[in-house]
């Protein structure tokens, strides 16, 4: 059908089960997000029909995430001061924005972006999204308001000082909505959860009087596909939610591509990161375009497509056309769904971002990296999503310019029966030559490494008794130099000829050595001091 993927029939049966658990999620979604509940039917349909199009993924569903729509909530709160429809007119103008960042980056072959956030980093702040969405829905299970406006510890204050508040009626609903979900997950796996609860939710209704028991409902859900809208107000707006729109587009294609990755290993296929950007995009656009929000990849519908035999994105296509014709006759039936199944939708939904296993297993590799997702998470859930995404952001900048500004170097020496040459400190038998140090410098050579490159250099020149004679650069590891990078490498040839030292370069690259060339460092040097292995350096320099 789609040309690029061979059709299976089971994806047929996998649409089906895609519509079945994203119609009650979607709606549960657009609910934390701050919108109506059809407003989650809108940013379902088209997203999906656009990214089947253009993504390299055959099996990632797209549509409504639970850490997009809290960004999505704490983006357009401060700005949305005059209603609902103000609030809807802002989130257009936010997707349209997403949608053009992402375009633009996977034009510009930006791909590689979806590495900029570290994976413990990551995985910290959905960590942190997690605590949030459960602190901010425990009110609803208990059928009273919770303060939404206050960090994770305030808002626990918050609920502990109004449980006398609790209305018993919502909370059974609630936690039976709950039981409902888990034991469906436990033993029917392969059954929509979300839907078996809002199904029990709706049923528990001809139970409970919903009037005399003050139990709240999705009231009247309007039918019919939207119609699209460019909000007047767009130029204005678009400049304001500049920043706020890049975070999102950041996490966003990040998040969609840890999703389409783990099921591209799983299940043997490729994928294209630029392409995968330039789809994110598509399905924003498709989203603004009918009246929806911000969407992104969907782990938990991709699950649920991959179990259900969805090979092609054939399943989304009929997801989409499921969902279409619920949105255009079925929505009287969500009138009866009580908010406290919404609420357990949700609590399961934050639960389920929480991956304590792998920030456990980062502890052990790598306390740094531990730290950094712990303090993620913090961030996320006291500071506020956004400026939690922002710490976020500046934590892996550190991460990655602490890592970058003091690389690995390396002695190099010869063992016994080992050929060639070996880091000494890697071997207690392996020993420098006489007159002769070999120096390996383990990184690109860029201004920000560029001191800590001259004051390595110089402290085992200190550290060595006798002073060689010869000194031979290996320049294997440098695959890149810029400009601060050559005026510290001159300076060392300086300091080097000052004190009657032979400065000897090894195994440079080539692009590497054709700046080297048009610095005019090659010519300083002398051509005859290149070579293209240390073996051959070392000869040269023992036949001086």
């Amino acid at each position: 059908m789609l040309g690029r993927f061979p059709v299976h029939r089971s994806d047929l049966f996998a649409g089906i089960a895609i519509a079945a658990i994203d119609i009650p999620t979607a709606v549960a979604y657009a609910e934390l997000a701050g919108f109506p509940p059809v407003v989650g039917l809108y940013a379902s349909i088209l997203p999906l029909v656009a990214y089947a199009f253009v993504g390299s993924s055959p099996q990632l569903i797209v549509g409504p995430d639970a850490a997009i729509c809290m960004m999505v909530a704490a983006a357009l709160g401060p700005l949305a001061i005059g209603g609902p429809l103000r609030y809807l007119d802002l989130s257009i103008t936010l997707s349209i924005m997403v949608g053009v960042i992402c375009l633009a980056a996977g034009i510009l072959r930006l791909g590689a972006v979806a590495n900029f956030l570290s994976r413990p980093i990551l995985v910290g702040f959905l960590n942190g999204i997690g605590l949030t969405i459960v602190s901010s829905q425990l009110g609803k299970l208990c059928g009273f308001a919770v303060r939404t406006d206050t960090g994770f510890f305030l808002r626990l204050i918050d609920f502990g000082s109004k449980l006398d508040q609790t209305r018993f009626p919502t909370l059974f609903v609630g936690i039976a909505t709950l039981l409902l979900m888990l034991l469906t997950k436990r033993y029917a796996p392969r059954v929509p959860g979300p839907l078996v609860g809002v199904a029990g939710g709706a049923a528990m209704m001809l139970l409970f009087k919903p009037r005399q028991w003050e139990l709240t409902t999705l009231g009247s859900v309007p039918a019919g596909l939207p119609w699209p809208h460019l909000p007047s107000t767009f130029w204005t707006d678009a400049p304001l939610m500049l920043s706020d729109a890049g975070s999102i587009a950041l996490v966003c294609f990040c998040s969609s591509m840890l999703t389409a990755k783990t099921f591209a290993v799983r299940n043997g296929y490729e994928l294209d990161s630029n392409r995968e950007l330039i789809a994110m995009g598509m399905a924003n656009f498709a989203s603004a375009f009918s009246k929806g929000f911000v969407v992104a990849g969907a782990d938990s519908r991709t699950a649920i497509n991959e179990q259900a035999g969805g090979r092609t994105q054939l399943s989304g296509f009929v997801a989409a056309i499921i969902m279409t014709i619920f949105l255009s006759v079925g929505t009287r039936s969500l009138e009866y769904v009580p908010t406290a199944s919404i609420g357990a939708i949700l609590v399961l939904a934050g639960v389920a971002l929480f991956d304590v296993r792998t920030v456990q297993g980062i502890l052990p590799i790598s306390r740094s990296e531990f730290v950094l997702s712990l303090v993620a998470t913090l961030g996320v859930a006291t500071v506020g999503v956004l400026l939690g995404v922002a710490l976020a952001v500046i934590l892996s900048l550190i991460l990655l310019l602490r890592r970058a500004s003091s690389p690995y170097d390396a002695v190099l020496g010869q063992a016994p029966g080992v050929d060639g040459f070996t880091d000494v400190s890697e071997s207690f038998e392996a020993r420098t030559m006489p007159e002769i140090l070999i120096y390996r410098f383990d990184a690109a050579l860029l201004f920000f490494n560029a001191d800590y490159f001259k004051r390595r250099v110089r402290q085992i020149l200190k550290g060595s008794d006798p002073m060689p004679l010869h000194f031979i650069f290996d320049m294997e590891a440098i695959n890149s130099i810029d400009v601060t990078g050559l005026e510290a490498l001159d300076e060392i040839r300086s300091e080097l000829n000052h004190k009657g030292i032979d400065l000897v370069v090894a195994r440079a690259k080539r692009n590497v050595l054709e700046r080297l060339v048009r610095a005019g460092f090659s010519e300083q040097l002398g051509v005859d001091k290149f070579y293209p292995s240390v073996r051959s350096a070392v000869q040269g320099c023992l036949s001086t």
